[in-house]
């Protein structure tokens, strides 16, 4: 009778444990959001599905974002670790002790609906990791996937990029890092 009845709590405890991690997963299934992901302005001027002034606009919009919200690094060398040989450039600032700093290159751009009910678009730049170089990612490192043209991204990954105020010490999209001082902003 004992065994049975810890068999029975057993079991219930398995699939209570089980039943949570489906709850969990289903709550954390994010919503989708239409949005366009092109590697240069030319792809999206070659989209019969978009026009060729959307098309510029929002590629000047990555553009002029990408040097505020691109992760930043103190030397050459962690950004490459993170992005890749040669896909790495120099920000157009220094550190506060007048050091250099570096910052993946721009290797597409992403437009989607405006969050809020605000009508046009919002754009901003995607960048590719050397761990998965298949795979665009915002500046605060969201995927929104392989796929160029209209696609569907998460929701949170159409939200405005944050501005880095600091370069990253170590190796790691998204690591802790430093500030720059008054030359950054």
């Amino acid at each position: 009778m004992k065994l049975r009845k810890m068999r029975v709590n057993r079991s219930f405890g398995v699939s209570l444990l089980v039943s949570a991690s489906l709850i969990g997963l289903t709550a954390c299934d994010e919503p989708k959001v239409d949005a366009s992901v092109f590697k240069s302005l030319d792809q999206c001027k070659n989209d019969p599905m978009m026009r060729s002034g959307e098309c510029e606009k929002s590629f000047k919009e990555a553009r002029n974002q990408h040097a505020a919200v691109a992760p930043k690094y103190t030397s050459q060398a962690d950004c490459q670790a993170d992005f890749g040989q040669g896909k790495c450039e120099p920000a157009p600032y220094r550190t506060s002790s007048g050091g250099s700093v570096f910052m993946p290159m721009m290797m597409g751009y992403m437009m989607g609906s405006m969050l809020g009910g605000r009508s046009g678009m919002m754009s901003q730049p995607l960048y590719r990791s050397a761990k998965n170089p298949g795979t665009f990612r915002t500046a605060d490192n969201r995927n929104v996937g392989s796929k160029t043209g209209k696609t569907s991204v998460a929701r949170s990954a159409t939200s405005r990029p944050s501005f880095k105020s600091s370069t990253i010490s170590r190796g790691g999209f998204g690591s802790s890092g430093r500030r720059f001082g008054s030359a950054a902003t």
